[in-house]
């Protein structure tokens, strides 16, 4: 039986391990907060971050990162993208040569700018890294509802291994060798459903949503054109799959703060009333930093990175993106 440690006991880490402890794997999830831990032990619930979800009982849960992660050939990270280089850092002694990271955090780490692969080359050299993204709620994946999402990675025997670790009935992984491509679209649609949160907070219609979808993959795979990406995979499940359902779906926690920014609030005043991490806020000024650094156009992403870091107003953001010189689509 292979054991696997979870890293991060958010909605989504937790529905991983779950599925897993599903499966009948031996499945140990790290929670930051010893009372997260405490009560899917006791409870076999979050109530924290999965309210209302059963857990399967053979789940086990601890706050001890080392002891989580000790001896483990497979480890899965689901902590916030801010924190990854931090807790891999922490376990840096404990992984083995060959343990398998797959890593379902979206986000491009701000001071330098790398992607999750690029974290952990740093910080877990001897890991083999596989990224695991795509269209999925968490609460949809454990309802069993049908989902399908890319596991990629430089090394195809550990795509087609986390293939296999994962997939069940309702829950379809497929393979990439494009982990710049996987990575970077999981990342930067984060950005691009904010900026779809606020079209819908503002009630500027279909059209407008319709325009911010299509501009808005178009800006990404440039940038993934630009760090040697294939700018196939944007077409599929970890690009456009992914995009379509975080800037449309009522479950997106980036859309929500959208819609909270369009209304008048701040990012801090949404963070007070919601138990969660948006990643789309550090990746629009990560995304907009690089950007400039390989000399691409991202105009959507910086201009939600000009609302969230820099007071502007949504209304005239949106009026700069319509202003802008005109040029041919492509």
């Amino acid at each position: 039986m292979t054991d696997v440690a979870v890293l991060g006991a958010g909605s989504w880490g937790t529905v991983l391990a779950d599925v897993l402890a599903r499966k009948g794997l031996s499945v140990r999830l790290w929670a930051y907060e010893a009372e997260v831990a405490d009560q899917i032990n006791a409870k076999h619930e979050n109530s924290a971050f999965l309210p209302g979800v059963p857990l399967t009982a053979s789940l086990h849960a601890s706050d001890d990162l080392t002891a989580v992660v000790r001896g483990a050939p497979v480890i899965c990270s689901v902590v916030p993208s801010h924190v990854s280089r931090t807790v891999w850092q922490k376990i840096a002694t404990d992984v083995a040569p060959g343990t398998r990271l797959i890593c379902a955090s979206k986000g491009i780490e701000t001071d330098t700018l790398l992607l999750m692969g690029g974290v952990a080359a740093s910080a877990l050299p001897q890991a083999t890294f596989v990224a695991l993204s795509g269209p999925s709620f968490a609460e949809e994946v454990h309802a069993g509802l049908p989902t399908a999402i890319v596991a990629a990675s430089r090394d195809g025997a550990a795509a087609a291994e986390t293939q296999r670790l994962f997939s069940m009935d309702t829950f379809r992984i497929y393979s990439s060798d494009d982990v710049t491509g996987v990575t970077l679209g999981g990342s930067l649609k984060n950005s691009i459903a904010i900026a779809a949160g606020i079209l819908d907070g503002l009630g500027l219609g279909h059209n407008a949503r319709a325009a911010l979808l299509t501009r808005g993959l178009a800006e990404i795979a440039r940038l993934g054109h630009a760090l040697g990406a294939n700018v196939a995979t944007f077409a599929g499940l970890a690009g456009m799959g992914d995009l379509i359902l975080t800037c449309t779906g009522a479950l997106s926690r980036n859309r929500q703060l959208g819609m909270a920014l369009a209304s008048g609030s701040t990012v801090q005043e949404f963070y007070a009333t919601h138990n969660t991490v948006v990643e789309g806020v550090n990746t629009a000024l990560a995304a907009s930093r690089l950007a400039e650094r390989h000399g691409v156009e991202l105009p959507i992403t910086r201009q939600v990175a000009a609302i969230l870091f820099e007071n502007a107003s949504p209304r005239d953001s949106i009026r700069s993106l319509m202003e802008r010189t005109l040029k041919a689509e492509r």
